[in-house]
């Protein structure tokens, strides 16, 4: 068997694997803060039940309201499926341009945050207010670290840059994934920036925007945020640890890469668990300070990367 089926069907990962990663990380936090917690499988389960429920939905609601779950879901699957996640062979990630894939994501947020004003309640518009307000924030941090990964390898293909890079080239690199990473606490709505644990207004970002949806609707908006996680934990992988990524044709040579890859994916799920267990969520208005710091350090990965000749 051609391994090129193999590669076009490696995006299934994310989609099936990213509630058990949520689970994971849920466990791993739970057991770091001495508590019992819910079992791995948890997400599924509460994913099959939303699934099997009625909706409610709000009188004043329009078409965004019914089409932001089916965009938001729909978007993470299409960046999904042109990010390599542990072969770099086929030419479908020929269109997988890391900035394309970065603003294909941003379309998701931001028909959710007009879903959370569509419903028209005060917590939703203050969760897409918040939204909206780390977006100006979060993205250039993101686009910014790319920049370093990009400038080093020649190309804003994600696939060329898994290949051409190497753990921590130079200290530029070290820089770019300390800023990537506070990105992605960001993104993925975790403490400090964000607790997904909480309904609490005056803590919740998205679980402000979602906070209308019921039933099947919710499931595909949870199921995308889960699929999110997993995605930008693979982007991160693919520009900073790319060790195991398969460059074979076979399916016999792409065998050990996709353990390879969930290894790698749990293991920064540990990190990020551990993250939330030893920092508490920051208020809102502190946010900026954080995310500004991560974007100088973002920017000084590029210029020390300019500096060091490249």
């Amino acid at each position: 068997m051609r391994g090129g089926r193999v590669e076009s069907l490696q995006f299934l990962l994310i989609i099936f694997f990213s509630p058990l990663l949520q689970g994971f990380i849920k466990k791993i936090k739970a057991l770091s803060q001495g508590r019992v917690g819910p079992g791995i499988l948890q997400p599924y389960y509460d994913l099959i039940r939303l699934f099997k429920k009625d909706m409610v939905i709000s009188e004043t609601a329009s078409w965004i309201f019914h089409a932001a779950p089916f965009v938001t879901f729909v978007s993470v699957l299409a960046a999904s499926v042109i990010t390599p996640v542990f072969s770099l062979q086929g030419g479908i990630f020929k269109a997988g341009d890391i900035i394309a894939i970065i603003y294909t994501l941003a379309l998701g947020r931001f028909f959710m945050a007009l879903a959370g004003l569509d419903a028209g309640t005060g917590f939703g518009g203050e969760g897409s207010s918040r939204e909206a307000t780390l977006a100006i924030i979060v993205e250039p941090v993101l686009i910014m670290a790319i920049f370093t990964a990009a400038i080093a390898g020649g190309s804003t293909s994600l696939s060329i840059l898994s290949r051409s890079a190497n753990i921590f080239r130079s200290p530029a690199h070290v820089l770019a994934f300390a800023a990537f990473y506070v990105a992605l606490i960001a993104e993925t709505g975790r403490v400090p920036v964000d607790n997904p644990d909480t309904h609490l207004e005056l803590t919740m970002i998205h679980e402000g925007m979602v906070l209308e949806y019921s039933g099947p609707y919710l499931a595909l908006m949870e199921w995308a945020h889960f699929m999110k996680q997993m995605l930008l934990f693979t982007i991160a992988l693919d520009l900073f640890f790319p060790f195991g990524m398969q460059g074979g044709s076979t399916a016999l040579g792409l065998a050990p890469a996709p353990g390879i890859y969930l290894i790698k994916v749990f293991i920064m799920g540990v990190a990020v668990a551990l993250t939330e267990s030893t920092r508490a969520k920051m208020r809102f208005f502190q946010l900026p300070s954080l995310l500004g710091g991560a974007f100088v350090l973002a920017l000084l990965s590029v210029i020390t990367l300019i500096m060091l000749g490249g």
